[in-house]
């Protein structure tokens, strides 16, 4: 009997090294998912630069969605 509770003694010990161990690594982990290469957080994206004529490409068709969506109204009026 005295064996057996050494035995489970000496396990839980090394159990708890384990989980000691296993929780620094897991730290490690995050820490090295939250920062990429080259500095920035893993999630975030650079900002699109749009050009000149894209930009008023994009607010003319815009534009011409509106004025679309605002005769449909008139009509239903």
């Amino acid at each position: 009997m005295a064996n057996l509770e050494k035995a489970v003694l000496a396990l839980v010990a090394e159990q708890k090294t384990l989980q000691s161990k296993l929780n620094r690594v897991e730290a490690a982990i995050s820490a090295l998912r939250s920062v990429s290469a080259n500095g920035r957080s893993a999630g975030a994206r650079p900002k699109r630069i749009l050009s000149v004529s894209a930009r008023r490409r994009i607010a003319a068709a815009q534009r011409a969605r509106w004025a679309k969506f605002k005769a449909a109204q008139k009509k239903a009026a």
